[in-house]
């Protein structure tokens, strides 16, 4: 069901929820947090689609929050809303606000009335990120801050500029994207021979900020120098390409030469063919709605493995998409 609001309130939008609960009963109760997606005008559904998907494991109530994000739009103040429910919603009740002009200044007045009482608050942002998204109007009230680097004009810049804004309680799909890359690179390391790793290789595009993330973890996690290969998406780089660790007995090569698929070497062992899908937006949004506390671990990576990565910070005032190696920073 889609109810629409033209013109209206967000004391009328409350209004229409009590009414859907009065008839719809605790099909529009059940919900364990707020997510706000804050996007720009007409570019609401990809993000509704994700955490319709994502509600069928977490039910939840969605409030995207849409504006022109442009400071000078001096069109007449109004808001438009639309609430779906039912099969149009997933397990979730979506709440579609459209703020024109000086409506759209006070982001955090538009969704207060709306929040669920005494449910946790996840703010994200799809696109382009607010400058210090712990600050933000619609930062301060969410225990979680959801941002996309690789959705940025620049991914590298957003992603060194995590450095200085990082807060606990925010993340990045930069990381997320890096769980299954993880998870293998740690199951090769948990089995024997258990040699310390002597060197250790990155490649992938210099638009992913993923690989400079996955170089920055397993520099501070196995305290190794990484080799950092990015090459320009021009050259058909895209996304994280592979990683070489180097061992007395031999190296480890985890490399991803067509999509979805990773080939594993090893020494004395066949080589093996893994599942290694791209992640979608509905993954990666499910996976951090599973926690509502603070991942300490990215903020290490951010705030501590970053910083100290060879040639990251160079590559950030770059353009993003020059072929840059670590060895040509040095």
């Amino acid at each position: 069901m889609i109810v629409d609001l033209p013109n209206t309130t967000t004391s009328a939008m409350t209004k229409a929820l009590v009414k859907i609960r009065e008839e719809g009963g605790a099909v529009a109760l059940g919900r364990v947090l707020t997510l706000i997606i804050s996007t720009r005008l007409g570019e609401e559904e990809e993000a509704i689609e994700a955490a319709n998907d994502a509600s069928r494991e977490h039910p939840m109530r969605v409030i995207v929050v849409s504006t022109s994000g442009n400071a000078d739009d001096h069109s007449a103040a109004r808001l438009d809303a639309q609430i779906r429910v039912g099969g149009d919603a997933g397990a979730s009740e979506v709440i579609v606000v459209r703020a024109y002009g000086d409506a759209a200044s006070d982001k955090e007045g538009l969704v207060t009335g709306l929040l669920l009482p005494d449910a946790p608050v996840v703010a994200w942002w799809p696109g382009e990120a607010p400058n210090v998204a712990s600050q933000s109007a619609l930062g301060r009230i969410a225990q979680r801050r959801i941002t996309d680097a690789a959705a940025a004009t620049n991914p590298m810049v957003a992603l060194n500029h995590l450095i200085d804004t990082y807060e606990p309680g925010d993340t990045d799909f930069a990381w997320t994207r890096l769980t299954l890359w993880r998870a293998q690179l740690a199951a090769v390391l948990d089995q024997p021979p258990f040699e310390n790793i002597t060197a250790i290789s990155v490649s992938g595009a210099a638009d992913s900020p993923s690989t400079a993330l996955l170089a920055a973890w397993l520099q501070l996690q196995l305290e190794v120098p990484v080799d950092l290969h990015l090459s320009s998406p021009s050259m058909g780089a895209t996304g994280i390409e592979s990683v070489h660790l180097s061992r007395p007995s031999g190296p480890v090569e985890l490399e991803r030469t067509i999509p979805n698929i990773a080939t594993l070497i090893q020494p004395s062992q066949p080589v093996h063919h893994i599942s290694l899908p791209r992640r979608s937006l509905r993954d990666c949004l499910a996976e951090e709605l599973r926690r509502l506390d603070p991942d300490i671990l990215f903020g290490e990576v951010i705030q501590h493995g970053l910083g100290q990565l060879d040639g990251i910070a160079a590559l950030a005032q770059s353009d993003g998409n020059a072929p840059t190696t670590t060895e040509e920073q040095s």
